[in-house]
């Protein structure tokens, strides 16, 4: 890896993005405006408090996963990939750009939706707030990651959105957010356990619960950091220059 191609690739993309106010507006609001429409919802301080740190998990993962596919993929379809590729550039400096000029994006966006909830909203938590910040940072990372290694197996833009609910939605499903992770069947309970996003919801209802940081939750934070590195290599040595 070259550092310095790595972040020229970041900011090609951050440029790219600063010019396309729409995707911008949509990865940066959306999870705000949705943890907005919750709270009005279940119209219960506590009853928000009790969900909204697993959907501060699930929203930015979910969103990042679709920008990031789409994305990459029209990349390589228009041939911008195929001409960076003719360059001395490696694939890892390729994807690591991607990740951080999207790591860029998923900061600011965690930000505004944290900051909206616990103002606003009125989202209670007992343990560190820039702790709750890192876990749902480092879960939109997770959604980039696996979002660029989503891309590098379809063909159109249409297929990259149908990667959704073969990735995204089992593990909103299966995360503990509608059911006990512990309740579940035993085929179920081990298909959560295999699943980052559950390590994500687990631990942001940890830091909501209290501020102790033990083993438990260090274990969770380096296995979603861990699980979007690995998607970050795996994504390197599947990528193609273009779509066949």
């Amino acid at each position: 890896m070259n550092a310095t191609l790595t972040l020229a690739t970041a900011r090609r993309i951050l440029t790219q993005l600063r010019h396309d106010h729409r995707t911008v507006a949509m990865m940066v609001l959306v999870p705000s405006l949705l943890m907005i429409l919750l709270r009005y919802v279940f119209n219960s301080e506590q009853a928000f408090s009790a969900a909204a740190p697993a959907l501060l998990a699930v929203f930015p993962f979910a969103i990042m996963f679709i920008v990031t596919s789409i994305t990459t993929l029209r990349e390589r379809t228009t041939a911008t990939l195929e001409r960076l590729m003719t360059m001395p550039i490696a694939k890892l400096d390729l994807l690591f750009g991607y990740a951080i000029a999207f790591g860029v994006v998923a900061v600011l966006q965690v930000l505004v939706a944290t900051g909206i909830s616990l103002t606003w909203l009125g989202l209670e938590i007992d343990g560190s707030v820039w702790l709750l910040v890192l876990i749902a940072v480092l879960d939109a990372l997770l959604g980039t990651a696996l979002g660029l290694l989503a891309s590098a197996f379809a063909r159109t833009e249409f297929q990259a959105v149908q990667f959704m609910p073969a990735i995204v939605m089992p593990q909103v499903l299966l995360c503990g957010l509608f059911a006990p992770r512990d309740s579940m069947t035993p085929v179920l309970e081990w298909l959560s356990n295999v699943m980052p996003l559950s390590y994500a919801v687990d631990a942001l209802a940890q830091v909501t619960q209290t501020s102790d940081v033990d083993g438990t939750l260090l274990r969770n934070l380096v296995i979603v950091a861990g699980c979007g590195l690995l998607a970050l290599v795996l994504g390197a040595a599947t990528l193609r220059r273009r779509t066949p």
